[in-house]
């Protein structure tokens, strides 16, 4: 298994930038996927991005490209770049790490969550 613990995340205004990290208790080079995910009050949690061991990125639609994912194997850690922030972006970010056994079980691993906060 791993840990997973993000940062980073605050309150900013709207149009703003920030970035959040995760931390990785082990390497991160073989895992399947890591991911952002976020979910605010009274809703799922949705997908935010994903990139896999071989290095595919995915994207939910409604980003519209503002946010990047990207990875350090040699610091273990993900990244998030948001842009032009949205008060609609206002949420409860996750850390996801995805590792899918050789029988087909899928493990989910997951962090604390850091708040980010955009105020209008």
């Amino acid at each position: 298994q791993v840990q997973l613990v993000e940062s980073g995340g605050g309150l900013v205004q709207a149009g703003k930038s920030l970035t959040l990290s995760c931390a990785a208790s082990r390497s991160i080079s073989s895992i399947n996927a890591m991911g952002w995910y976020r979910q605010a009050p009274g809703n799922q949690r949705e997908l935010v991005a994903t990139v896999t061991s071989d290095g595919r990125r995915n994207y939910a639609d409604s980003l519209q490209g503002r946010f990047t994912i990207f990875r350090d194997n040699s610091k273990n850690t993900v990244y998030l770049q948001m842009n032009s922030l949205k008060p609609e972006d206002t949420a409860v970010y996750y850390c996801n790490a995805r590792e899918i056994r050789v029988s087909g079980d899928v493990n989910d691993y997951w962090g604390q969550g850091t708040q980010v906060t955009v105020s209008s």
